[in-house]
């Protein structure tokens, strides 16, 4: 198999790896709003409110940010200043983004899959719980979303090097392509 044919499939199969965890994460924005709807009604309605349900809500909250940061880069829509940006070529903006990729993205996502893998696994290895009374027992579940999650990011960066790479090596069309065009 030509190395261009197994980068451009394994391209496309992060794709689908965070396309698929970008729609299982869109349920849970579902369960977010429903856990916060019950809060407040519980809260205006009852005068009370429970610190697992508080937990909870950030929970789901720390879940989606990180979980679905690699479908956010799939459809390109992470914030960034476009004012140079968006009026570049397509090879001018590949450029971008392969050195983004490069200087950025790789090394940061590194560091904070090493750091949180080891605050994560410390997490587990004591069974952290809240230490609020009533609180989530299971800490660590969050926490080891923190490592996962940047995976899937720095996945999804692997994905678009490759695809910005392939922007930047194919030739430019010659003189009578473009007259064709």
């Amino acid at each position: 198999m030509k190395i261009g044919s197994f980068l451009k499939k394994m391209a496309a199969g992060i794709d689908r790896c965070n396309e698929w965890t970008g729609r299982l994460v869109s349920w849970v924005v579902v369960l977010l709003v429903a856990v916060v709807f019950i809060d407040v009604v519980m809260r205006y309605t009852a005068n009370t409110s429970f610190v697992f349900v508080q937990e909870l809500e950030w929970h789901l909250f720390g879940f989606i940010f990180l979980m679905a940061a690699g479908y956010t880069l799939l459809y390109d829509q992470h914030v960034r200043v476009d004012v140079i940006y968006q009026r570049l070529s397509n090879k001018g903006q590949a450029w971008i983004n392969v050195l983004g990729c490069i200087f950025f993205l790789f090394p940061g996502a590194l560091l904070i899959i090493y750091t949180s893998w080891i605050f994560a696994w410390e997490s587990f290895a004591f069974l952290e719980g809240s230490p609020d009374p009533g609180g989530i027992p299971f800490r660590f579940i969050i926490k080891a979303c923190v490592p996962f999650g940047y995976v899937l990011f720095l996945l999804q960066g692997i994905s678009m090097f490759i695809r910005n790479l392939y922007i930047l090596l194919e030739p430019p069309p010659d003189e009578n392509q473009k007259e064709m065009l």
